[in-house]
């Protein structure tokens, strides 16, 4: 636990400047659950906060973490629940929102850790290796779960093959 008073503000400023990008985060690994984001975020936060002294990135571990709390969820329940995408009114115009439900439909039909793997990569926009180490496998098992999952997405949802031609999903590898 947290015990020195400059840890614990620390700790606090990190869950206050970075909750919002987190949350985002576990909504888009937990396929559009709005309750299970938070739930998984909260679960995360409470056993990061346990070795908050030990931790020299707390973005990265909390990522980390937050992948394998949801695989771990996800093994126990062998089900994906997908939630309804939440109507911000007059924010979209109807094909916007048509699409979106059609991704987040497509995003819950694919594998925990290939939705894991775009999310990371395109979402959060972390590099292969960062992905890799993120999960604990090679960049090269990080590419290739990227193109399937990507050709997996595009056969689910055709709407998106004019969409991924334009955009950051065709991003540069690493070197």
């Amino acid at each position: 636990m947290i015990g020195d008073p400059a840890g614990r503000r620390a700790f606090d400023e990190f869950v206050a400047a970075r909750s919002p990008a987190f949350i985002r985060l576990a909504y888009l690994l937990t396929a559009g659950d709005q309750h299970a984001a938070e739930d998984l975020l909260q679960t995360s936060l409470a056993k990061m906060a346990l070795k908050w002294h030990k931790i020299d990135d707390p973005a990265a571990y909390l990522r980390q973490m937050m992948y394998r709390q949801q695989i771990s969820w996800w093994r126990r329940r062998r089900e994906y629940v997908v939630a309804d995408l939440p109507e911000r009114p007059g924010a979209d115009t109807t094909h916007d929102v048509e699409l979106k439900i059609m991704i987040q439909d497509a995003l819950g039909k694919l594998t925990s850790k290939q939705r894991a793997v775009l999310v990371l990569r395109y979402f959060e926009d972390l590099s292969e290796s960062t992905v890799a180490a993120t999960l604990g496998c090679s960049i090269g098992t990080v590419r290739s779960t990227a193109h399937r999952a990507l050709a997996r997405l595009l056969q689910l949802c055709p709407e998106l093959h004019d969409l991924y031609l334009h955009s950051t999903f065709t991003a540069r590898k690493e070197p």
